[in-house]
Parts: C-alpha cells; structure tokens; sequence
C-alpha cells in the first residue's frame, strides 16, 4: 500500500497548495526566516557542546 511513501506527484502538489496558499512573494521571504533560523539554532547548539562542562556556571545578579 505505502511502498514508496512519497512519490513526485505528491511533491508537487503540495507545492502548488503552498504557492496557492502563501504567493510567491511570500514564500521566499519565509524560506530565508527559516534558513536564519536553523543556522541561530546550529550555532547555539554548537555553543553548547563546546562549553566547558566543569567550568562553573555565572550567577546572574
């Protein structure tokens, strides 16, 4: 029933329901704001696994 999951045709229908939806001025603006997004989120997960784990946590006053 579900060999291949998704085929081409269902690609390109769902992207002719997002341009239909969204307009394609829209979607490229939304592409770079998701884009912006991940590499902040790449690099704070970065920031996270370099950070010395047995350095002591600043307090905040």
């Amino acid at each position: 029933m579900l060999r291949n999951g998704l085929e081409p045709w269902h690609i390109a229908i769902v992207v002719l329901v997002c341009l239909m939806l969204f307009g394609s001025k829209r979607l490229p603006e939304m592409a770079r704001g998701l884009g912006r997004s991940a590499r902040i989120l790449k690099a704070e997960a970065r920031a996270l696994r370099e950070e010395d784990p047995a350095a002591p946590a600043p307090t905040e006053r």
